[in-house]
């Protein structure tokens, strides 16, 4: 069933397949057609990848890992439950928001017509579908909420099945995660996970992680401390679907670098960060205040938006941080590089974490970083590329920053090898998707009618 209110989402690779069909099915029959060699579009691994809101700023990792799987050979159809509320500062994040699917938009009807789609074909799932969803206790999930969830899951199914794709990749095991699992329990959608936290882990019963880890395909941990926490909440028989698959870097992140020199080196510090209560950025002002009453000179530079905003600004004026702490909001890709590599350190203070990415970032551009010694961040940072410190303490910050500032360049170069050695290891984008690619094809291996799930009436 078609929908012609969607946007093209075809990527690079499903384009040049259809125009090899196209090419294909313009040639003479025998022998002598010149048929080309590259397989047919039917053997193109095609998925969703699904988020509450993409693309978005913070996400950028999702849309790496996408152009990841697409130069392994898969059709990525980008799916999103509602469009970013800000405008899009990056050039290729409007690119993407041109070839993503809505599941909510201003004009309702898809939605109603999806949910009497799914009345017509599998009423008795949807209605248990419907009763489990009424049935969780979860703060968050009111009535008016639960509806909304259902619906979303029918029209996720009618986009899935508008593009023949057979199995949904969300990243995020919040409210996505529960649209992708009763798209399951409806219409036996398949579907997986990528599980970051710290929402997921402050609330597991209440997001229903065990259920969902039970019906998914698989379930990847961005950290061994990530997949540690799934195993927590998951049945032990259900822990042979948990693997670890880490974010990484592709592009330019490898390519952009610049030396640390000798007494000319920045005395800029810059923390890129959405700015909400997990991040810690009052604790940084803190810290930026006892600096400057010691005397320090350096200059904070503050890469992000959020809720905070309008507090942080006022806490700058009144606390007469002006000539130190700039807030800058949102930068493209190209700006957020420019600011890391003019600076000496990044400092990243947070109260609760899955495995930052900018700190990945900065140190493959051979940047030291200081960090708390929360969730996965310890897998990555240590006192050989930085400085990991105490989560919480506005003293151990400021030591910390201060150290920054007045290291030598032989110790901060000694740092940013270790620190670029190590992203490189273990976080290379390609490599990385590479172990992901593996788990949906395994995922895509059954026909449809084995994703049924035993749970479904």
């Amino acid at each position: 069933m078609s929908d012609t209110r969607f946007h093209d989402t075809r990527s690079g690779t499903e384009q040049r397949l259809l125009e090899l069909q196209s090419k294909r099915e313009a040639q003479p029959a025998g022998p002598t057609a010149d048929v080309a060699t590259e397989p047919p579009a039917a053997t193109i691994p095609t998925i969703a990848y699904f988020t509450n809101v993409y693309p978005k700023p913070s996400h950028t990792f999702i849309r790496t890992e996408i152009a990841a799987l697409e130069a392994q050979g898969f059709a990525v159809v980008r799916i999103t439950i509602r469009p970013p509320a800000d405008p899009l500062v990056d050039a290729d994040d409007r690119t993407e928001a041109d070839r993503t699917q809505r599941l909510l938009d201003h004009d309702t009807g898809p939605l109603i017509a999806a949910v009497l789609r799914q009345l017509r074909r599998n009423p008795r799932n949807l209605l248990s579908a419907t009763a489990t969803l009424f049935a969780a206790r979860a703060a968050w999930l009111t009535p008016v909420r639960s509806l909304a969830c259902l619906a979303e899951a029918c029209r996720l199914v009618a986009i899935a099945d508008a593009h023949a794709v057979r199995h949904v990749h969300v990243h995020f095991g919040t409210n996505p995660a529960t649209v992708a699992w009763l798209a399951n329990r409806i219409a036996g959608l398949s579907y997986s996970m990528t599980v970051h936290g710290p929402d997921e882990y402050d609330a597991p019963v209440a997001w229903r992680l065990r259920e969902k880890i039970a019906d998914a395909a698989f379930v990847a941990a961005v950290s061994d401390y990530g997949r540690a926490q799934l195993m927590r909440w998951a049945a032990p028989a259900d822990w042979s679907k948990l693997h670890v698959v880490r974010c990484g870097l592709r592009g330019e992140w490898w390519s952009s670098r610049r030396t640390i020199e000798g007494p000319t080196a920045s005395t800029v510090l810059v923390c890129v960060a959405r700015l909400s209560a997990q991040k810690g950025i009052p604790l940084l002002l803190d810290a930026a205040a006892a600096l400057l009453a010691r005397g320090r000179k350096f200059q904070l530079r503050i890469v992000g938006d959020g809720e905070l905003r309008a507090a942080l600004d006022d806490a700058i004026a009144a606390r007469g941080l002006g000539r130190v702490v700039c807030l800058l909001g949102w930068r493209d890709a190209a700006a957020v590089r420019a600011e890391i590599l003019g600076a000496r350190s990044l400092v990243l203070p947070s109260f609760a974490e899955g495995l930052p990415v900018v700190l990945m970032e900065a140190l493959a551009m051979e940047r030291p970083v200081i960090a708390t010694a929360i969730a996965g961040i310890p897998e990555l940072v240590d006192d050989d590329c930085g400085w990991l410190i105490p989560a919480g303490s506005v003293e151990a910050l400021t030591t910390a920053m201060d150290a920054a500032l007045s290291a030598s360049p032989v110790a901060l170069r000694a740092m940013a090898t270790c620190g670029r050695a190590r992203v490189r290891r273990d976080h290379d984008g390609d490599v990385n998707a590479g172990r992901l690619a593996t788990l949906l094809r395994a995922a895509l291996a059954p026909p449809r009618s084995d994703t049924r799930r035993r749970n479904h009436p």
